[in-house]
């Protein structure tokens, strides 16, 4: 569970902040404030625009992914029941680790390396009690949810210090974007839910069955998202290029 939820956040989250960094950088070193705002803007929308939508898909398709991928062998029903749960868990987190690695850099660019330390320290005791707490009444998928549920409190200080200290003003626009996004995610969410049927199915399914339904549902999420937020007026396109200084 843990591996499949770091292939979305190593395809796009380490590779956001690999961009970023340097930008950031760049910004902090010519003293403009607003130009490295601007830049952080833009990378926050990009994180709700992918990270949101594949949050919802991984949990949604926990089940028929893991189905597809190791219900082969050894690795029985049980098994496959199991680790949807601890998928589906750790995949509530997945918005957040992508936040992680785009405000940390916040940080780093402008030479401050204490701050996300001493967070993720808070976080990672967090962590400890939250898994105390939910591993009793939800077993392995209780530390997978606490993992998921401490990296939003670890993303949620990083915002707070960003915005307190002013390196981060949010530009107008946001609560219409934040709208439209969460309208084009409820609509595919909803679409998934009664496309995927019971995982029943998916357990007696041959391996090419299966892999032609993951692919078939996969393909039709993106282009409900993207047509939605077509309709919605949200064109990705308009944000392939990035604020930077010259």
């Amino acid at each position: 569970s843990d591996r499949l939820v770091e292939f979305p956040l190593g395809v796009f989250g380490i590779a956001l902040a690999t961009v970023l960094l340097p930008s950031l950088s760049q910004t902090h070193a010519l003293k403009s404030v607003e130009q490295f705002s601007r830049t952080l803007d833009w990378a926050l929308r990009w994180v709700l625009l992918i990270g949101l939508p594949a949050t919802v898909g991984l949990t949604l398709l926990a089940g028929p992914l893991l189905t597809t991928l190791f219900h082969y062998g050894e690795f029985n029903a049980h098994d496959v029941q199991m680790s949807t749960r601890s998928l589906m868990a750790f995949g509530i987190g997945l918005l957040a680790y992508i936040l992680i690695k785009v405000l940390a850099p916040a940080f780093y660019a402008r030479q401050d390396v204490r701050t996300p330390v001493r967070i993720g320290i808070i976080a990672m005791l967090s962590n400890m009690v939250l898994n105390v707490i939910l591993v009793f009444p939800l077993q392995h998928a209780g530390l997978a949810l606490a993992t998921a549920l401490s990296a939003f409190l670890n993303a949620g200080l990083l915002y707070y210090t960003l915005r307190k200290t002013g390196a981060y003003q949010p530009l107008p626009g946001w609560l219409s974007f934040a709208w439209r996004v969460a309208m084009a995610n409820a609509l595919m969410g909803v679409l998934l839910w009664i496309g995927m049927g019971d995982l029943a199915a998916w357990l007696q399914w041959g391996a090419l069955t299966r892999a032609w339904h993951l692919a078939l549902l996969s393909t039709f999420a993106v282009v409900v998202y993207l047509l939605t937020l077509w309709l919605l007026g949200i064109r990705p396109q308009a944000l392939l290029m990035k604020p930077v200084s010259e």
